[in-house]
Parts: structure tokens; sequence; C-alpha cells
């Protein structure tokens, strides 16, 4: 419910705009070239091997590109990955009595805190394909982007008494380190006012991560964890642009 409210409200913000240009008569400039810092932020669903052990989890990242009059742009981006469901298939299976709690060695009963972290770096380039009839800025944006990816579960033990078993390095034989490649696609809608007020892009990615597993031997499930993986992430993405354009005085400034 809240993405689609969000994506109602970007719509409605954009939409507005428009209509207030063509009421005006704002006439059309010419697009824009400078740099762009953005915040990205990412709701995600995961499938293939992604989804065997998390489930839904958020990016949150910056990214900073170069935009030219053309609208094509390059630049670098990152991305934190963060979850809080974990899925995979015997996981601390031996350390968990029958009520799936790890005993702790004092023989006491207690929940070991889990999460999924990892990251995403990389480039990006695309090209935003213009669409409005007043601003040369706003349209389709389309892009790619290529770099190296890394997730982990995390294991918190600190409130949860002393596990020899998770303690130190111990923790990964059970961690389950991945990494390696991934591309992403985006398409979605860029938008810069006229005002400087708002400046945001909203749309669907695809992320495939060709990865592998990074532990010589996985304690809990007795094995080497160094298989191959396709780690998929989809779903959406949202982005505030802070634009630093080019002025023809050829002087900086903020929109």
């Amino acid at each position: 419910m809240r993405i689609n409210f969000l994506l109602l409200f970007a719509l409605f913000i954009t939409c507005s705009a428009s209509a207030q240009d063509d009421l005006f008569g704002t006439p059309k400039r010419e697009a824009r070239k400078g740099f762009v810092i953005a915040v990205y932020g990412n709701f995600d669903l995961p499938a293939a091997d992604m989804a065997k052990r998390f489930g839904t989890s958020y990016r949150v990242g910056p990214s900073v590109f170069f935009k030219t009059k053309s609208n094509w742009m390059i630049g670098v981006k990152g991305d934190f990955i963060l979850g809080n469901k974990i899925k995979e298939e015997g996981f601390m299976s031996n350390l968990k009595d029958a009520r799936g709690n790890v005993i702790t060695a004092e023989g006491f009963r207690t929940n070991v805190g889990v999460f999924e972290r990892g990251y995403a770096i990389g480039f990006l380039a695309g090209k935003t394909i213009n669409i409005s009839k007043t601003n040369p800025d706003n349209g389709i944006t389309l892009t790619t982007s290529a770099g190296f990816i890394q997730h982990k579960i995390s294991i918190t033990t600190k409130n949860s008494g002393y596990v020899p078993q998770l303690d130190g390095d111990y923790k990964k034989g059970y961690d389950r380190l991945t990494n390696g490649w991934f591309v992403e696609q985006y398409v979605g809608y860029s938008y810069f006012s006229n005002n400087s007020l708002v400046n945001f892009s909203i749309g669907f990615n695809f992320l495939a991560g060709f990865t592998a597993g990074r532990r010589d031997y996985l304690f809990d499930v007795q094995k080497q964890g160094t298989d191959s993986r396709l780690d998929i992430l989809w779903g959406i993405r949202g982005g505030w642009f802070i634009p630093i354009f080019h002025r023809k005085s050829e002087e900086f400034y903020f929109d």
C-alpha cells in the first residue's frame, strides 16, 4: 500500500507540473547539462537463488552521474542491501533445539539476531527520452548498470548470551558470504522542475547477480559453500535528485 501511494503521489506531482506549464504557455527551452547527485531507495522482491535464501528487502544508496544536453548520462552508483527475512534451508540447524532456539554456553535458550546485509557498487549509463512539450530534461529514463555485488547473513549475538559456536570467526561457517558481478536494468520517469523545487525519478528495476559462495565449509549443513548462483532482485526504484547544471555564462548553480 505504501509503495502504491508513493507511486501515485509522484505521478500526481508530475502531471500537475506539466499542466501548469501548458496552462501558462511556458516555452520549451534547451536541455540542461551538468552533474546530478541522487539518493535512491528500492523495494526488492527476490527471485532465482536469492529467493531460496532471503525474502523481500530494501536498498538505499547514492548515485552521481553527468547528464548531457542530449539527455545521455554516465556515472557511478552504490546501494546498501537491507532485509530481515531469512529462508535459507538448514541454516544453523545444528545449533537449534526442537523449538528453534539456540542454546547458550550456560544452557539457556536464546534467539540469535539474523539479517540480510550486503551492497552493490558499479557504473551506470543511460538516456532520458524526452516526452515533455515544455521541458526537454523530462521523460522516460532507461539505464544499465554493472558492477560488484556482495551479500551475506549477518549474525548478531550481542544480546543473546554467549554462544561459542558463533564466536569470532566461527560465524563465517554460517554467514553464507556470497559475491560476484551484476547487471541491472532500470526503466522509469525522470522529472526536473523548471523552478528547482522538485527533481526525482521513479520506475522499475531488474538486477541479476552472477555470484558464488565464498565459504569453504558450512558447519550447519556440513558441505562446501562455494556453489555458483543466480541472484535476482526486482521491484520499484525511486530517487531524489540534486542537479548542478551549467549556465551559458559558464557558472555553476544548484537547481
